[in-house]
């Protein structure tokens, strides 16, 4: 069990399902309840999927093409970037995002560089079928919290989701941004 909580807490810790559900809720406001349950397995999946393939073959992938960690960090808040901008101002503004489950859903906010550094740090450390099992209990919290965000989401009314839409994608903004500023500190050798 103790070999279980390593895997699990830092896992749970870096996917960060309660702080990616505000997340979620702005990305699919307005989306019928059928589309967020397929926003929601689409999420899910691709998470599962991107998060066993770097377990098996990430510091292969990561040398083969010469990227670092600092790289990956960088790529994915020039995404979550360009998302928040889109949800902030109305000449970006779409109806509906194409493929929002996989990113930056699934990529890179629910399987981001810290789960997946995390991942790849627990590879070397523990027998493989405890991190699996740490990962889907981490994916199956996530996909709980993601299809019961519709009770939330109503208590909020029109107006409300509105606001949060917008609050959500400023704080998707500053994620970006501290993702890019770390990214930037790794490569430069500024970090403490």
């Amino acid at each position: 069990m103790k070999i279980f909580l390593l895997c699990f807490i830092p896992l749970f810790v870096a996917m960060d399902a309660p702080g990616n559900l505000p997340v979620f809720l702005g990305l699919t406001e307005g989306m019928s309840p059928v589309d967020r349950k397929k926003v929601i397995w689409q999420a899910c999946f691709t998470a599962l999927v991107v998060s066993i393939a770097f377990m098996f073959l990430g510091k292969w992938i990561f040398t083969f093409l010469n990227i670092t960690a600092a790289d990956f960090k960088i790529a994915g808040g020039l995404i979550l970037l360009f998302i928040a901008v889109t949800g902030l101002l109305p000449i970006f503004h779409q109806e509906k995002l194409e493929g929002v489950g996989i990113v930056p859903l699934g990529i890179p906010l629910m399987m981001g560089p810290a789960a997946l550094t995390t991942l790849l740090i627990q590879v070397d450390l523990y027998p493989i079928w405890w991190i699996m099992s740490a990962l889907i209990i981490n994916i199956v919290i996530t996909f709980l919290a993601f299809y019961y965000s519709w009770r939330i989401s109503t208590s909020f009314g029109v107006n409300g989701m509105k606001a949060a839409s917008k609050i959500t994608s400023l704080l998707l903004a500053a994620i970006a941004i501290m993702m890019i500023r770390v990214g930037l500190q790794e490569i430069i050798g500024l970090t403490h």
